[in-house]
């Protein structure tokens, strides 16, 4: 960890490339205009900085926004290691738009878990660089990627679903399961805990600490950009390698439609549990009269 490591990248040069963040008018929620900017800090090694301000929350046309800058970098450039990390200073990402994800049709399965989906199993090599508070959908956006770097100085990850009131789905929790011991995962989820820096590295949430210098570093010492390039026989299998590892959470993603019908068969459930309460407790109020 040096000194140098801050809130924010250093300067990483020109952009290859900007994708707007743009706001339908009709759209749902708080945030949705800002931009992903990619730049080159080193040779194939591509900075995605994502700016939707205030707190980069997950509304849809930042989901497609961010899903797009993967495309290009697959499509259009050599292969190399993908960062990202977020131009809003507190923030990398403070999760999704309740309201939002409450009211869009069909964003959790073709919004959300697309992009979650896209960077499990991406062809590259990915690096989260955490430079600021990551909560919620913030911090799972973060555990999809392979590795994690954060900021020493400031920020925590946390998932406060138990203090939202807001139920956890199964892609959700999959991959903290997979990738996390269970006694973190018990803070995490049963204790909305707040993982400081140096916590964090003790438990695994992340791989190191610092700012884009530290970050660089870890891709020299795991020799990732070499991982990026295809093997003795010419292919990458990087992504089906991801597949295999991730499995249980890539099939949770992609079977979105049965859960969806999963949700509205237990909110029936609950619906009517509820009724038969209400039904005793007035049949144990009129015995007593």
């Amino acid at each position: 960890m040096s000194s140098s490591s801050s809130s924010s990248p250093t300067t990483t040069g020109p952009a290859l490339f900007t994708i707007p963040i743009t706001r339908p008018k009709d759209m749902i929620g708080t945030t949705g205009t800002g931009t992903i900017v990619c730049t080159l800090p080193r040779p194939n090694i591509y900075l995605l900085t994502f700016t939707n301000p205030p707190d980069n929350r997950l509304v849809t046309p930042f989901c497609e926004a961010f899903i797009l800058a993967l495309d290009i970098l697959e499509e259009k450039y050599e292969r190399g290691v993908v960062v990202t990390t977020s131009g809003v200073g507190k923030f990398y990402s403070d999760g999704m738009d309740i309201d939002h994800a409450r009211w869009t049709g069909g964003y959790m399965k073709g919004k959300l878990y697309k992009l979650w989906k896209r960077i499990l199993v991406y062809s590259r090599p990915t690096v989260a660089l955490i430079n600021g508070h990551a909560f919620a959908g913030g911090f799972m956006t973060a555990m999809m990627h392979d590795y994690r770097v954060m900021n020493p100085h400031k920020g925590y990850l946390c998932l406060n679903e138990v203090e939202l009131g807001a139920p956890l789905r199964p892609p959700m929790t999959a991959v903290f399961r997979m990738k996390l011991s269970g006694g973190v995962l018990r803070k995490l989820i049963l204790e909305a805990y707040r993982f400081k820096a140096l916590e964090a590295l003790k438990e695994g949430l992340v791989d190191s600490l610092g700012g884009l210098d530290e970050t660089l570093a870890l891709i020299e010492d795991l020799d990732l950009v070499k991982k990026a390039q295809p093997g003795a026989t010419g292919q990458s299998v990087l992504a089906e390698l991801k597949e295999e590892m991730w499995r249980e959470t890539v099939t949770l993603m992609e079977e979105g439609i049965e859960e969806d019908l999963r949700d509205e068969r237990m909110r029936e459930k609950w619906r009517r549990e509820k009724e038969e309460r209400r039904r005793r407790v007035e049949v144990w109020e009129k015995a007593k009269l």
